[in-house]
């Protein structure tokens, strides 16, 4: 006798995804998950995915690149920062709400503090030669700052349809004699655009320059998509107004990534006085041929030196060497409390060295203070009277 088996009843739903799996669930099992940091908010980070190497099956259906992320209470607890431009591991992907966690931060190849970017291949030094006025005391200062980061330093000089052939040639021989070969480019004309969209492919760049320069005008041509907010140049001060506000990277249809950063007029040189005279080509090309008599030659008046001489930027390098010493001589009295001089900035950005007063000696005590002593002193008395009557 024949039994007959009652019907089987369709699987439910975990069970269904068990036997059948959704191909996009299946992505975190067959390749790890990893991406780029593009930007940082308070607690979550924007991830840029590397789909080009996710084992995608035939039936996978579209997935965002993008994942917003946020970090694994174990990097937390040790430490672990996450930076603009970090390459991560994430785990635990929800594709539908396109959220993750960032499991590993792999190592770093470069880290900056000013901005905040990792793995940097190159900085991208934006200036214009008019709109504002191209001033080469200016342009000298951020090119030591960029080479201070020791990464590769390219100079980009925008607004060139605004100035005559002369002057292009003119600053063309005088920053090669600097050690470097400009760009020159017009957003508004085309001008050498190809040879600079060349000059970013497959890096991660950081512009940095003044404010109202152009570069955010160059992203957006860049990038059309990114459609990033333009200032003017006021007319008063002839300086660009702040349009960047925040460091993120935007990614090229060529391949790599731009680091539009807030634009600064006067950056900050931390180098040390030893350290400064490297981060001047045509310095590094003298000593490459020769060499100073003293070890720790500052190159101001040292007998036999190779550096000091003939070159435009040796001014340049003596007004940093004061504010090299002067930035040393500040860190190192804040290390030593017990040094007799302080060095205080005064209007204008001048400073002086005045006596160090003692700590607290001269403070005013606080009313607080003040009533705690005196009712220390009634108690004091209080106490005394006591005694005395016994």
């Amino acid at each position: 006798m024949s039994s007959v088996l009652p019907p089987s009843l369709p699987p439910t739903g975990e069970e269904r995804e068990e036997k059948f799996p959704d191909p996009v669930n299946r992505l975190e099992e067959s390749s790890p998950l990893i991406g780029t940091v593009v930007a940082v908010q308070a607690n979550f980070y924007q991830v840029r995915l590397d789909l080009s190497s996710l084992e995608l099956e035939a039936d996978t259906p579209p997935i965002t690149p993008f994942l917003l992320c946020t970090r694994r209470a174990r990097l937390k607890k040790i430490g672990q920062k996450v930076m603009v431009g970090d390459r991560v591991l994430i785990e635990e992907a929800d594709w539908a709400g396109g959220r993750g966690a960032i499991a590993e931060v792999f190592p770093r190849t470069s880290e900056l503090d000013r901005p905040p970017v990792a793995n940097a291949q190159q900085i991208l030094l934006v200036f214009a030669l008019e709109e504002p006025t191209l001033d080469a005391y200016q342009l000298s200062r951020f090119l030591v700052k960029g080479e201070s980061t020791g990464l590769e330093v390219c100079l980009c000089l925008n607004k060139s349809d605004l100035a005559t052939t002369d002057k292009l040639n003119q600053w063309r021989d005088r920053l090669q004699g600097w050690g470097y070969q400009p760009i020159f480019i017009s957003v508004h004309t085309d001008q050498g655009l190809e040879e600079f969209q060349h000059q970013l492919n497959h890096k991660i760049t950081i512009f940095a320059g003044l404010s109202g320069v152009g570069k955010s005008s160059i992203v957006n041509y860049l990038i059309p998509s990114v459609n990033l907010r333009v200032g003017e140049v006021s007319g008063k001060l002839s300086r660009g107004r702040h349009t960047t506000r925040h460091v993120e990277l935007f990614e090229l249809p060529t391949g790599g990534f731009i680091a539009d950063t807030p634009g600064f007029n006067q950056p900050d040189l931390d180098a040390t006085p030893e350290e400064l005279v490297h981060y001047f080509p045509e310095a590094r090309q003298r000593l490459a041929v020769a060499r100073c008599q003293f070890s720790d030659c500052l190159h101001r008046d040292e007998p036999n030196c190779a550096v000091r001489g003939d070159w435009e930027r040796y001014e340049h390098y003596l007004d940093f060497l004061k504010d090299a010493i002067a930035l040393s001589t500040h860190l190192n009295q804040q290390a030593d409390p017990d040094a007799t001089l302080k060095m205080k900035t005064k209007g204008k950005g001048h400073s002086q060295y005045e006596p160090r007063l003692e700590a607290k000696k001269y403070r005013r005590p606080s009313r607080r203070t003040q009533q705690q002593a005196l009712d220390q002193v009634y108690q004091d008395t209080d106490f005394s009277e006591k005694m005395e009557d016994e």
